[in-house]
């Protein structure tokens, strides 16, 4: 099918007269680039806008001269803006020419599409729990897929089971989940982002049992939906792990049960991997299955602790059809088993380690308040005999003073006689 690169497209549709819908010919696209015309007889139209990536959202100009902006617009618009374009549905449009102002891209060109569809591939039947499925989907203009830079981030993929509640299978209690998405970013399975194919990414790990599966595609502007009943069958491989008699020394095992009237044992190649303490990293493959069951060796098992495996599948159906499963995770623990009863003279010799332990511990304890308590009389000592002497050294230095004081005051009394002793009368004059 042909895809086209398209910069802008106009979807006209639910026109009165379906010949008057021709509002701008297709060979006058490349001239008008961001001006364009819309005729009277147009009751819808959507607007899908490339811009260049990063860029603002384009300002619409009516032909009254009016200006409409993703964020302010009337009530009959819907409008959806992403990183590299815009898409903008109008009800009842004003008949004229309009036109657009932004970062269109390059070259931009206009299409005239009557329909605006999705295409989804059906998933297969028969479905398996854990398969990985490659299905894909498309935007469609009247039957033609829309390419567009940026597009993926415009719509949102969402796939749904929705159980049909039936008491003989595992989903019976089940509701509606959510299962998956479809992505056109080159990511996964996607081969190649923006062009114009959506793949989808399904969680098959449910409950088996009869299911509707819906897809809807969705934004602001645009939401279509399909839906159809699909039975999800059970894994046609089963495996679990085989403990060994002694689990010390034994070899532990995979069991593998294929169902081999829906797979072909010859092309069934599995690929476990092991995941221990210790950082054990472990692949196991397994290319050349003739028999079911059958059992696989799992070497190096000997650290205590706790096993994960995880197993991928790829096989082919007696259909014809290739298959990838992914299986059930497996969990397996080695215990280190548990010591023998100690015999009367062990608990004997225990008793007696930890009298003499607690008798230790009590001398231990009885050394420490007693050098502590010494300690601490010494400091007392030490503390009080500082003090004597300082009293000492207080009490000489008072004596001192003393002493010193009462010889000052002695010389002082001496002087005081003698000028007492002085005759201070004048003599008679003769």
């Amino acid at each position: 099918m042909k895809s086209y690169c398209l910069a802008v497209i106009f979807i006209l549709v639910a026109t009165v007269t379906p010949q008057l819908a021709t509002a701008v010919p297709y060979t006058q696209a490349s001239e008008l680039q961001n001006r364009f015309r819309i005729d009277h007889m147009v009751d819808e139209v959507t607007l899908l806008v490339q811009r260049t990536y990063g860029s603002a959202p384009v300002i619409i100009v009516l032909p009254d001269g009016s200006k409409w902006y993703s964020e302010r617009h009337p009530d009959n618009v819907n409008w959806a803006d992403g990183l590299t374009g815009d898409m903008i549905k109008i009800n009842n449009p004003m008949p004229g020419p309009w036109q657009l102002i932004g970062s269109l891209a390059p070259n931009s060109t206009i299409q005239k599409v009557s329909q605006l569809e999705i295409d989804v591939e059906h998933i297969p039947q028969p479905l398996f729990q854990g398969e990985r499925l490659k299905v894909t989907a498309k935007l469609l203009g009247d039957g033609l897929t829309v390419r567009l830079p940026g597009l993926d981030y415009m719509f949102e993929w969402t796939v749904k089971f929705t159980s049909h509640h039936k008491n003989t299978e595992a989903n019976f209690t089940t509701g509606t989940v959510t299962v998956g998405s479809y992505r056109d970013n080159g990511e996964g399975l996607d081969e190649i982002p923006d062009d114009g194919v959506f793949t989808g990414k399904h969680n098959l790990n449910q409950p088996w049992g009869s299911y509707t599966l819906s897809v809807v595609a969705r934004n602001n502007v645009f939401e279509r939906e399909i839906s159809y009943p699909i039975y999800l069958s059970e894994t046609p491989i089963q495996v679990e792990v085989i403990e060994p008699a002694d689990k010390l020394t034994g070899v532990w095992q995979i069991q593998i049960n294929v169902d081999d009237e829906i797979l072909k044992l010859e092309q069934t190649h599995i690929q476990f991997d092991i995941v221990g303490p210790a950082g054990l990293k472990l692949p196991i493959v397994v290319n050349e299955l003739t028999e079911t069951p059958a059992l696989v060796a799992i070497p190096q098992v000997t650290d205590f602790g706790s096993y994960r495996i995880k197993g991928s599948v790829a096989s082919t159906s007696i259909a014809g059809r290739e298959l990838i499963l992914d299986l059930p995770e497996l969990f397996f623990n080695l215990i280190e088993p548990p010591q023998p009863p100690p015999s009367a003279e062990e608990l004997a010799a225990r008793a007696a380690q930890l009298a003499a332990q607690e008798e230790q511990a009590a001398k231990d304890k009885a050394i420490v308040w007693i050098a502590s308590i010494n300690g601490l009389l010494l400091i007392i000592g030490g503390v009080g005999l500082i003090f004597w002497r300082k009293k000492l050294a207080l009490n000489k230095a008072l004596a001192t003073t003393k002493l010193r004081l009462e010889q000052e005051a002695a010389k002082k009394g001496d002087i005081t006689a003698a000028i007492d002793d002085i005759d201070l009368t004048m003599p008679d004059e003769k």
